[in-house]
């Protein structure tokens, strides 16, 4: 497949369906293209569409079909819009084209060879107990404790909003800017392993679908 460089070609890019109800163009949107004037099209559009049916069918998909509706906030960039993004002393607060990588840049490999996409989301339905309790912990245990094929998660102040991301070679990392910041676990911290239902299970009884 060649990149789409005309309205029809981009049109049939977008309507590559990624999963039982995610298509390409659910991801395509991006302020920094908006008001940069710059195409957020990607080069490589079979490795995209690759990357992004495991984030769609190994993540979006088990995320909605227990939360119900997932809001995309961010997802794929072309290079060109996320090196837009990252100069400037990081102005648009994106990380540098090397290392986004098989992460929002989805249709280029990283530095090992390995494809990956991420996407950074909102979940509607939890909102209203993540805001009382504070306990973003609770959405990120489930995702660790329910998501085998997540690689890593990275949650946001604002709406609890989280990049999650799909990867060949999956790192099982979560990290926060909430307060308490830092790593929630990765491989090889003493919480990594076993269940956590303990931490998410007041979330799952409070949803609001």
């Amino acid at each position: 497949m060649r990149r789409p460089t005309s309205v029809s070609t981009l049109e049939e890019f977008g309507r590559e369906r990624l999963s039982q109800n995610f298509f390409m163009r659910d991801f395509l949107y991006s302020e920094i293209s908006q008001i940069e004037g710059i195409p957020n099209i990607p080069d490589n559009p079979e490795i995209a569409i690759e990357a992004g049916r495991h984030l769609c069918v190994e993540i979006l998909e088990p995320i909605q079909s227990v939360f119900g509706r997932v809001c995309v906030r961010s997802a794929y960039r072309s290079s060109a819009v996320n090196s837009k993004g990252a100069e400037n002393n990081n102005q648009y607060k994106c990380a540098s084209n090397e290392r986004n990588y098989a992460h929002h840049i989805w249709d280029i490999p990283d530095s090992e060879g390995n494809i990956g996409a991420m996407a950074c989301i909102v979940v509607p339905s939890a909102l209203t107990y993540l805001s009382q309790t504070k306990k973003w912990q609770s959405l990120a245990w489930w995702i660790h404790d329910n998501l085998s094929g997540y690689s890593s998660a990275f949650f946001f102040p604002k709406l609890y909003a989280f990049n999650i991301g799909w990867h060949q070679s999956p790192k099982k990392r979560i990290d926060s800017y909430v307060k308490p910041k830092g790593c929630l676990t990765k491989p090889g911290m003493p919480n990594h392993e076993g269940s956590h239902k303990s931490e998410w299970v007041g979330l799952i009884n409070a949803i609001e679908i």
